[in-house]
């Protein structure tokens, strides 16, 4: 990989110490990495320091963004590598985050958990590194149970969900792999599976989307925040 820029050198600095890869003055990566603050021992591998593979000096985060990036360390304890990706432009940042905490975290009659499913099933149908771990994590974390998180990073058709879930995701993967196939019979299944039209509207939106977020880290070779690998497990 590429030398870490200066996007990505000015970037990491706006991190906490907790949840990222120490970074030495030299741009190479420690042999520590940190949890809620304090040396793991554990190594990092070095093609996951950088952020993304493109050299974009970030913008100055403005007063809703720094709000945003503190509020993130004070809950998470870091801050997202795809918030640090998107920082070089704040308007797309701002944009960014808005739809995303629409999507995922306002009213629904999709579960948090339930959105989060069908985020990491569309992740696995594009193979995307960056969502996958993040995600997958979020799902451990949201549902309590290491066993699921690992059952949409490979197939949600081996895990023992409801019908109303299995009936989500299938449509999920179907707008993901097919869109140009899903038809009102698909529309119809949801229906019958006890969804409203609002809730086909917001997996519909959930998937769509996973899948830009999707072409977007694997066209930038976004990397995770490598605490994400052993959250909730």
């Amino acid at each position: 990989m590429a030398n870490i820029g200066r996007a990505r050198k000015k970037a990491d600095k706006t991190v906490s110490a907790a949840g990222k890869a120490a970074v030495t003055r030299s741009g190479k990566p420690s042999l520590r990495t940190v949890k809620g603050g304090k040396p793991t021992g554990r190594p990092v591998p070095a093609d996951d320091v950088p952020v993304i593979a493109l050299d974009l000096p970030p913008a100055r985060l403005s007063p809703g963004m720094q709000r945003y990036f503190d509020k993130c360390r004070e809950k998470l304890g870091f801050v997202p590598n795809v918030l640090l990706a998107y920082a070089f432009d704040m308007a797309k940042l701002e944009s960014f985050v808005a739809m995303y905490n629409a999507l995922m975290l306002g009213e629904s009659g999709l579960s948090k958990l339930e959105r989060e499913m069908i985020a990491v099933v569309v992740s696995s149908q594009n193979r995307c590194y960056y969502c996958l771990t993040a995600h997958g994590a979020v799902v451990r974390q949201y549902s309590g149970n290491p066993l699921l998180g690992e059952q949409m990073v490979m197939n949600h058709r081996v895990a023992r969900i409801s019908r109303r879930q299995r009936a989500m995701l299938d449509f999920a993967v179907k707008l993901t792999a097919e869109p140009w196939a899903v038809e009102e019979d698909d529309r119809e299944a949801l229906r019958r599976a006890g969804f409203t039209e609002r809730d086909v509207w917001d997996i519909a939106a959930v998937a769509g989307f996973f899948n830009m977020s999707n072409r977007i880290a694997s066209a930038t070779d976004m990397r995770p925040n490598p605490i994400y690998h052993s959250q909730a497990r």
